[in-house]
């Protein structure tokens, strides 16, 4: 069968107001390029003409400006799921402009087949090539593609021709209840799948040509605080090897996106009492590629490629020395619970805040402005052989401790939470009541110009399993609020 070509302008007319859109992709990485920005152009001329023109948008994870920011700009999306990175789309959410459901990212891909979140007319999806028999070769990241392809009404590809290695891929989409199997992954090497999205090609309506690379993250240098929690992390995962507590022969990593996941990464890399490790992982980074090209890491399992250019370039270069060792599976695959918790994998997640008893707020600023959302750290976090949350120990010059009494939402609670890591050091809360739980994060974690303001806090909460003040509980919050800085509290009025 022979497809189409399509301008994006002629790809943008199949989507029409109230359709719901899938996108292959996963943060920044395998999004489609082209035909989402002439979709909020339609959607300006609409609402110049006084007629409505909005979307719902369903993708794997964050997508970036010139999707979640032109829509948003263009006031062309209506509902977005599951989770969001780009500040226009952001701010957009938080004033109210567009409904967000916040999802673990394991579920999207089963939620939209399940009918929870509505239909899905169109896919787009991003290709390195589509076969006259619709055996579409995503690029660099697996996302939702099968689940939307399986099914929209009618199916764009964006064929980009910046990528050009075809392989990585193992696409497996588990059956619904009642006839769900195990999935058999056991170990982070193992393939299971496809190396292709398998699309009905009598739905593909075109095939629109891109020349175009990801969208590039930009992460910060490390700093003294964040390299100084990546080397706690990594002395604690040594010394828990050391105690017999983990493997001799370690066990899979899952090392969030960000700066701290960097710098834990780049921990690894120079701890070499360590084993080489896999990776279980939604997202890969640069680091990555190094760690395995230092014989530090064996392979890396993931859902996302999330390079830099030249990084990416490297790789495409060099796969006859990477093809056995990336696997690029589906997020459904890559976040499962039940793989995660079959490999025993170490998953290692950034916290907004956490609270004295070691509940963890990962997505909300004071409790109502959306940051990002949960992501897959809820996946991960439930299901790890041992899951670690870090973060700096304050923000904002010390206007900001990230331990306080009480978060203020609550998205991991003490059940999932078993190690917290700050620049001071390393809360180690398995087994550990509430009382111990609170002494261990005062005294490892908190900066020291909060540790006494925090023991304050304690010595005015009523005392029981978990001792709290209710009324002074979220005070630290409503301090910065009203004058910035959370240390402004005066305890005694809440005697």
């Amino acid at each position: 069968m022979s497809y189409r070509i399509l301008t994006p302008q002629e790809a943008a007319c199949y989507i029409n107001n109230g359709d719901g859109v899938g996108i292959s992709g996963f943060t920044l990485s395998g999004t489609p390029k082209a035909v989402l920005p002439e979709v909020a152009k339609r959607a300006e001329e609409a609402h110049e003409a006084g007629k409505p023109f909005k979307i719902n948008l369903y993708s794997g994870a964050s997508t970036g400006d010139t999707i979640d920011g032109v829509l948003a700009r263009a006031k062309a999306l209506n509902f977005r799921a599951p989770f969001i990175s780009n500040p226009t789309v952001r701010q957009a959410i938080n004033d109210k402009e567009l409904i967000y459901t916040d999802l673990h990212l394991s579920l999207m891909a089963q939620d939209l087949r399940y009918g929870y979140l509505g239909k899905v007319d169109v896919a787009i999806l991003e290709a390195i090539d589509i076969t006259p028999d619709g055996k579409v070769y995503l690029t660099t990241a697996g996302g939702i593609g099968q689940t939307v392809a399986n099914l929209a009404d009618r199916i764009i590809i964006e064929r980009n021709i910046y990528h050009h290695t075809m392989g990585l891929h193992d696409v497996y989409e588990p059956l619904d209840p009642p006839y769900r199997r195990e999935i058999p992954i056991y170990n982070a090497a193992d393939r299971i799948g496809k190396p292709y999205v398998q699309v009905d090609p009598k739905k593909v309506v075109g095939i629109v040509e891109v020349c175009t690379p990801n969208e590039q993250v930009v992460f910060k240098e490390l700093d003294p605080v964040t390299r100084k929690i990546g080397e706690n992390v990594v002395d604690f995962i040594l010394n828990d090897i050391k105690r017999g507590i983990i493997p001799a022969t370690g066990l899979p990593i899952q090392s969030g996106i960000g700066n701290v996941g960097n710098a834990v990464l780049k921990a690894l890399e120079n701890c070499n009492e360590l084993p080489s490790l896999d990776l279980y992982s939604e997202v890969l980074q640069d680091s990555v590629i190094e760690l395995m090209e230092a014989g530090r890491v064996k392979v890396g399992s993931t859902c996302s490629l999330s390079l830099s250019q030249e990084c990416l370039l490297h790789v495409y270069d060099n796969i006859d020395f990477f093809r056995d060792k990336l696997i690029l599976r589906p997020s459904e695959i890559s976040n499962h619970p039940e793989v995660i918790r079959r490999l025993g994998v170490i998953a290692m997640n950034t916290a907004i805040a956490v609270d004295l008893y070691g509940c963890v707020n990962s997505s909300h600023i004071c409790g109502t402005r959306l940051m990002n959302g949960i992501g897959g750290s809820g996946d991960f976090a439930r299901n790890a052989y041992i899951s670690i949350f870090t973060c700096p120990s304050i923000q904002k010059g010390g206007a900001i401790s990230s331990i306080v009494p009480m978060v203020t939402h609550a998205d991991h609670t003490e059940h999932d939470v078993r190690v917290v890591v700050t620049e001071w050091g390393v809360a180690d809360l398995r087994g550990k009541g509430p009382d111990e739980r609170a002494r261990l994060l005062v005294e490892n974690c908190a900066h020291p110009e909060y540790r006494n303001f925090l023991w304050d806090y304690l010595k005015i909460s009523k005392k029981g399993h978990v001792s709290h003040n209710i009324e002074a509980a979220h005070a630290m919050h409503a301090a910065y609020e009203r004058v910035g800085d959370m240390r402004k509290v005066d305890w005694s009025k809440f005697v």
